[in-house]
Formats: structure tokens, sequence, C-alpha cells
């Protein structure tokens, strides 16, 4: 196993998680990161990545609520979750971006209204 992804939960609406994602391998010290969401029926959609110089991006649907950071001699990205929405609900996964590396179980985000 690579990818270990941890800190999912239920959360009421309005609330916060914050998820983390290791990489037991040596690719995440030199690639971009992601963190990316997946929903029944829907195909897995990038959410937010980061740079090896720390730059960010954001889909328009959590700019502003999430926080993507990394540690790179933990070979470790982390994903902060605020102001949390029902639509947030999703199963979370890290990986490079483009993705390269096999997909972990991710992690589930349960979002109660």
């Amino acid at each position: 196993v690579q990818l270990v992804e941890s800190g999912g939960g239920l959360v009421q609406a309005g609330g916060s998680l914050r998820l983390s994602c290791v990489d037991s391998g040596s690719f995440f010290s030199s690639n971009v990161l992601g963190w990316y969401r997946q929903t029944p029926g829907k195909q897995r959609e990038l959410v937010a990545s980061i740079t090896r110089g720390y730059s960010t991006n954001y889909a328009d649907s959590v700019k502003g609520r999430f926080a993507i950071s990394r540690d790179n001699a933990k070979n470790a990205v982390f994903l902060q979750m605020n102001s949390l929405k029902p639509e947030d609900t999703a199963v979370y996964y890290c990986n490079t971006v483009p993705e390269f590396i096999d997909w972990g179980q991710g992690t589930q985000v349960i979002v109660s209204s």
C-alpha cells in the first residue's frame, strides 16, 4: 500500500475536517500533489493541488473553504476543509497531479444538513 488517506468522518454542515495522506514511496516530494473526490456515478474530480513550491489551486466549488498543504519531509499532503456543505460528501483521495500512483482506499467524508 503506497497511499494512505485518513481524517474523514461524519460532520454537520458548517463544520470542519482535516484530511491527511502519506505516501510510503518516494514520489510525493518531487511532484505536484492533489486531493480528488468522487461520488457514486460520477467521475473523480480534482479539488485542490499544490506544487513543490507551495503554489495552490482550487476548484471553484471549494475555493475559499478548503486549504491544501504539504510536508515534503514526511511525504505527506493535507486538506483542511472548512464550512463544509452537504455537496462536499464524497470519498476523498490523494495522488500526484496528473495521477500516476495507484489509488489508495480514500477516506469518506459525509456532511449532514
